[in-house]
């Protein structure tokens, strides 16, 4: 089936025409690609999440000078990693953003100073994917700064999905800026997102997508015993170009991560909760979160116990590492493949004047110095999350046999190497 769909690929490419093939084309894997998340190590995840759950806490109160203690210690850890990794990777570079946060009539009783860890991996464009993992944890008590909170979970595992993707990602040829963001501050009120945000605004950064990875590692819900380590939930905010970040997301994975489905979820967030990409979201950013499909309640913020065969709160044991795995991979898959793909077209327009069955759709090219020669125009019904057709056109219009009144259509381009951008709606217009 695959190769008949990739021989209908070439023969459109040859002929020049459109061709409409129903369901999904299973367009080939970008070899490079596959063969990176294929290298995800699970032992590395491990030693990662390790190595922050000895720190005992993490909690934004905690210890700042100590090495073995507290998240200025977890902080280090972090920005050693990333510097280790920066040795052989030229393009990278990394900085610790310092804030104030804390004092009255805040959630932190007094001021403290607070650190972002920051590794930025320079592509050949101003366009810019941001990663987001928080590196604080916590316990019942909003202001207990002591008492051992191992965050194994919330968020060592978004964590350690971060570092790994730092050292897996390519050192050269990736068209997008990556940002790989470890922020401190989001278990008392989202502080260090919040101040990373208002930096990309004031900076004018050019960003294309923000995955925000918080809860990525759990398998098995509390209370009715569910368990499930192949599906992974991706919020996203009423908006139409975040949803179809979040579609992107979902083809990606399934294109590159195998047994693990994604479960797009039209909401911002779980109801009473937030996380780090809400302030990038209330800036105008096209930003998601990644989580995990089951939670855990009686680990989260609940007391722990320490040793290697603890079973109570936030500790090593809850976290199942083969699905950290296929949740890091899916990061890894749709960074690296948004940081190949081309610009997407400009201009998208369905035609809406005059009654036909038919409907015709236009665009513009992304720029004037694009070279993009082949589009993907997807349609779905609209009661659909997902496009049920791709329909490949060369050139810059379609005339489809489907009328404007019962889909939904989008255009995506492509490149040589069947790279596609994240795609645009066609806007009705008479």
């Amino acid at each position: 089936m695959k190769t008949l769909a990739y021989l209908l690929q070439l023969i459109t490419l040859l002929l020049g025409t459109s061709l409409t093939c129903r369901g999904q084309i299973p367009f080939r894997q970008n070899r490079d690609i596959a063969l990176t998340v294929n290298k995800i190590s699970i032992d590395s995840l491990h030693n990662t999440i390790d190595k922050l759950v000895s720190f005992h806490t993490r909690h934004n109160l905690s210890s700042k000078s100590k090495s073995d203690f507290g998240i200025g210690a977890a902080a280090t850890y972090i920005e050693s990693r990333l510097n280790s990794i920066k040795k052989s990777n030229l393009n990278m570079s990394v900085e610790r953003m310092t804030y104030k946060a804390g004092g009255k009539g805040s959630r932190l009783f007094r001021e403290v100073e607070l650190s972002n860890i920051i590794a930025t991996i320079k592509g050949e464009s101003s366009r810019t994917i941001v990663l987001l993992a928080h590196y604080d944890s916590r316990t019942e008590d909003n202001n207990d700064s002591l008492s051992f909170a191992p965050g194994a979970d919330d968020n060592g595992s978004g964590v350690a999905a971060l570092l790994e993707i730092a050292r897996l990602l390519p050192k050269e040829g990736l068209k997008c800026n990556v940002i790989i963001a470890f922020l401190s501050g989001e278990e008392h009120g989202l502080i260090g997102a919040e101040m990373l945000s208002r930096r990309a605004v004031e900076e004018r950064w050019n960003i294309v997508a923000v995955l925000n990875n918080d809860m990525i590692g759990n398998s098995t819900a509390s209370e009715t015993g569910e368990k499930n380590n192949s599906v992974v939930r991706v919020f996203s905010d009423n908006n139409e170009d975040i949803r179809q970040l979040a579609r992107y997301i979902k083809e990606t994975t399934e294109r590159y991560v195998e047994n693990l489905s994604v479960k797009l979820i039209y909401r911002n967030d779980r109801f009473g909760r937030g996380g780090d990409h809400t302030p990038f979201v209330k800036k105008g950013f096209n930003a998601v979160r990644v989580c995990e499909y089951y939670e855990n309640y009686d680990r989260t913020h609940r007391p722990a116990e320490k040793g290697p065969l603890s079973n109570r709160g936030d500790v090593i044991s809850g976290v199942d590492f083969e699905y950290l795995k296929k949740s890091c991979a899916l990061n890894l898959a749709t960074v690296y493949n948004l940081a190949l793909a081309p610009l997407p077209p400009k201009n998208v327009v369905m035609h809406t004047a005059g009654l036909s069955n038919y409907t015709t759709i236009t665009w513009d090219n992304p720029d004037s110095t694009s070279n993009t020669k082949m589009y993907n125009i997807l349609v779905r019904d609209t009661d659909k999350s997902m496009w049920d057709k791709k329909i490949i056109v060369k050139g810059n219009s379609v005339k489809l046999p489907y009328s404007k009144d019962n889909f939904i259509f989008s255009c995506q381009s492509v490149d040589e190497n069947g790279h596609e951008s994240i795609p645009v709606e066609a806007v009705g217009k008479n």
